[in-house]
């Protein structure tokens, strides 16, 4: 599953409306959830596709989740996604974007205030049987909850989480301020509609989405590795420390099961020689196992067989 994002925001933030720009999507529906694949800016990907002239390019992406409102309940539908991103008021004039954040903050601790008693209620009763390891596991509870209570997040406690707990105030939280000094959501959705060509000529410098999906990428410590051939040239995330079979994997689950070895060249050597042929001959092509940590700028040929 691609790598996800939850965007949070109180009503008329614009999150709706930030949602909309970052994957391109049509209109988002009020009131329910909305999910759509944002694409992650790359300015090596011209460069290669350039080398090999390809007839596809496609970024890498992340799987962005827009829920309505801010209750406990609508909440815990972000507890599988990988970071948040709080959308603020900050044009309209009539809030304090640092209140709201403050606000949001608060609702993400009592989001996690009900998940554990809820969990907590429901291990006490199985408790009743004696089983020592669910005892314990109370006490755990008891102790998290106490600490959500005191409003301080799990990203602050200092012991180990119960298995599968999915919360929500130890994720990336990453704030982006809808109005002056931040991005203008509404004419964001606007340019996504239009022809990439054509939205720049409307901005003054880059697109403000591309500094926002690039945090997001930081957030959640991913690199991108690439593949690059005549029919496509790709950047796929991968998070940090992962090996070249998390990337076979990431690419097709066949790639990882037959994986033989892995050929490895650096994205601006491929660019710098013009060609793979001139990169063998420079010696700057690398034959590495499934082990090898990727490295960002990683371009990726995966022999495999199955």
């Amino acid at each position: 599953m691609a790598l996800s994002v939850g965007i949070v925001g109180l009503p008329k933030s614009g999150k709706t409306t930030l949602f909309k720009a970052l994957t391109g999507s049509g209109p988002a529906v009020s009131g329910k959830e909305n999910v759509g694949m944002a694409a992650i800016a790359d300015d090596r990907l011209p460069q290669l596709a350039a080398v090999e002239r390809a007839k596809k390019v496609t970024p890498a992406a992340l799987r962005v989740v827009d829920v309505p409102g801010t209750g406990a309940q609508l909440l815990g539908n972000l507890r599988q996604v990988d970071a948040l991103l709080v959308v603020l008021d900050a044009w309209s004039g009539t809030r304090d974007p640092e209140d709201d954040l403050a606000t949001l903050q608060l609702e993400l601790l009592v989001a996690d205030s009900d998940h554990v008693e809820r969990r907590l209620e429901r291990i006490r009763k199985q408790a009743k049987s004696g089983d020592a390891q669910l005892r314990k596991e109370v006490e755990q509870l008891e102790a998290l909850l106490a600490h959500l209570e005191s409003e301080q997040p799990l990203s602050a406690w200092s012991g180990e989480l119960p298995e599968g707990l999915e919360p929500l105030t130890t994720k990336p939280l990453l704030e982006v301020r809808n109005g002056p000094g931040g991005i203008d959501a509404k004419l964001e959705a606007e340019l996504a509609e239009l022809p990439d060509d054509e939205a720049a000529e409307f901005r003054d410098g880059p697109s403000a989405l591309g500094e926002v999906t690039r945090r997001l990428f930081e957030a959640v410590d991913l690199i991108s590795f690439l593949t690059a051939a005549e029919q496509e040239t790709r950047a796929w995330p991968l998070r940090r420390g992962e090996t070249a079979l998390d990337a076979g994997e990431t690419i097709h689950s066949d790639i990882a099961r037959g994986f033989i070895r892995c050929e490895v060249i650096r994205w601006d050597h491929l660019v710098e020689a013009g060609s793979r042929a001139e990169v063998v001959r420079r010696g700057q092509q690398r034959l590495e196992g499934k082990d090898y940590v990727v490295a960002d700028g990683d371009v990726l040929n995966i022999r495999f067989n199955v």
